[in-house]
């Protein structure tokens, strides 16, 4: 070959790729960029900036969410916001609640779009060690999408995703295949116990 075409050919395999790309990542949907050169105000040294945030549990008589304010890091911008309050979400519950998220499960990605839509991507935990049964994927669900609506406004909806996948249910009873508004017919509030 003669050095033309080599150059020729190495340009055509380097426009293929790039074509490639390009369909690949529009087809994604795209984490919600903060604004350039917007920055949190500084926190004195040694102190972590902190909001507080309502995070949901399953209640001791395993038969409602409970929510319960608790301090978590603080984030530039939504989508930042957003993965702290989930990262908490998916921790361990104050006692003597109960987690309503599968324990092991992690947060993989987070994806915010313009429309207010967040796409959270968990790890299989998710389904693979559900307990099962309707009343406690609506508590799993619901955790999720409550702890992002209620805290959050600018995100309307959330859609769960298993393993970077859309899944049409964790365990069998509540339709995933689209994302979720906020409901608090599962949240037990301080009227309901009077």
């Amino acid at each position: 070959m003669s050095r033309r075409q080599v150059v020729a050919a190495s340009a055509a395999v380097l426009a293929a790729v790039t074509i490639l790309l390009i369909v690949f990542v529009s087809g994604r949907p795209k984490p919600q960029q903060d604004a350039p050169g917007a920055t949190a105000p500084d926190a004195p040294a040694g102190a972590e900036r902190k909001i507080t945030a309502t995070l949901y549990f399953i209640a001791e008589d395993g038969t409602a969410l409970v929510g319960m304010q608790q301090e978590v890091a603080y984030g530039g911008g939504v989508l930042e916001q957003a993965r702290h309050v989930l990262e908490a979400q998916l921790g361990r519950a104050p006692a003597p609640l109960a987690s309503a998220i599968p324990e092991g499960t992690t947060l993989r990605a987070l994806y915010v779009t313009e429309r207010g839509d967040a796409f959270v991507d968990l790890s299989n935990d998710a389904r693979a060690k559900h307990t099962g049964g309707t009343l406690d994927e609506l508590f799993t669900v619901y955790a999720i999408v409550d702890a992002l609506t209620v805290n959050l406004p600018a995100i309307t909806r959330v859609q769960i995703l298993v393993e970077g996948k859309e899944v049409d249910t964790l365990a069998g009873h509540v339709d995933l295949r689209h994302p979720l508004q906020k409901s608090l017919q599962w949240v037990r509030t301080d009227k309901d116990e009077s």
